[in-house]
């Protein structure tokens, strides 16, 4: 899944609108306007379109921690430069403080199977030697029972 793919399915989960995702922007102490959203909303065909660089996804997730969680006292957490499907499942996990069991239920929703295990070795460490990557399937089937149980529609 592109970063793109990624911004455009969490605004359409929680409705946001472009105030609401330049507020996202703010709390993670990063400055964008709405010019610069909707280039990154457009379709890939569209001639206006660009690639939303891993830093700005990692930015806006983080701003998605803060508006959900509540922000850290301290400076806003550094964005990642690099995004995997790993991370950005991990940051969507602390965003709407989700357990495992959490997950695993809004997959199957989407009628994904996954094991605890299975689950489990997305968050661990790179080098340990039962991670896994997480492939673009895994996302796009959490992100889609995550429109089920928000919005309630497929």
């Amino acid at each position: 899944m592109t970063n793109n793919d990624v911004l455009r399915r969490v605004r359409y989960i929680f409705d946001f609108n472009n105030g609401q995702m330049v507020k996202l922007f703010t709390l993670a102490d990063k400055k964008v306007n709405q010019e610069q959203i909707s280039v990154w909303m457009k379709k890939d065909d569209d001639p206006k379109y660009k690639s939303m660089p891993d830093v700005m996804l990692a930015t806006f997730l983080n701003g998605l921690i803060a508006d959900k969680r509540g922000k850290r006292e301290g400076p806003a957490p550094k964005p990642e430069t690099e995004l995997t499907n790993n991370l950005i499942l991990r940051k969507l996990k602390i965003a709407l403080n989700l357990t495992s069991d959490d997950m695993l239920e809004v997959l199957q929703q989407a009628d994904f199977r996954l094991s605890p295990h299975e689950l489990s070795a997305f968050f661990r460490k790179t080098d340990h030697k039962h991670y896994r990557l997480c492939k673009d399937q895994v996302l796009r089937n959490f992100l889609f029972g995550l429109q089920l149980k928000f919005r309630g529609e497929k």
